[in-house]
């Protein structure tokens, strides 16, 4: 039974890396469902975050997950990444940042440098998205000030 789920398991894997996302969240259910472990939730919320766009259920999936295997960086990467996909940009680097000091992992580093981290506004007391503010900071990147 266990070397079953395993190789449900791990054909899910295979199609992820290969780009066969439903094939894959099809894998993780069922792994899922039959041996409710971390790294199947993990994987499972991941999948349901990028196909059926369940974000909620998914970050409750993933948190799960944590709880249950808190020194996994995979489900930080995870998470983060359906943080990214719903919108929640500042969420998703939290939550990178708290996978890195567990341990280092290639892709949340990837996903950070992809991300970018905005510097403060030129001016603090005006909204980022004013001209003024966006000028400015265009000119002293520019003259290399900032």
């Amino acid at each position: 039974m266990e070397q079953h789920v395993e190789e449900i398991f791990h054909k899910g894997l295979a199609a992820l890396e290969n780009g066969h996302i439903y094939l894959a969240l099809s894998c993780f259910e069922q792994a899922a469902c039959l041996d409710r472990t971390p790294l199947h939730c993990s994987y499972l919320a991941f999948c349901l975050a990028k196909v059926r766009s369940q974000y909620p259920e998914s970050i409750s999936l993933c948190k799960e997950a944590l709880r249950m295997d808190p020194d996994n960086s995979i489900h930080y990467l995870h998470l983060g990444r359906i943080h990214l996909m719903a919108g929640q940009r500042a969420k998703a680097l939290g939550v990178f940042r708290r996978g890195l000091q567990c341990r280092d992992n290639e892709s949340i580093l990837r996903e950070i440098t992809l991300i970018g981290e905005r510097k403060n506004p030129v001016l603090s007391n005006l909204p980022r998205h004013h001209p003024v503010n966006k000028y400015l900071g265009i000119v002293l990147k520019k003259l290399g000030m900032r």
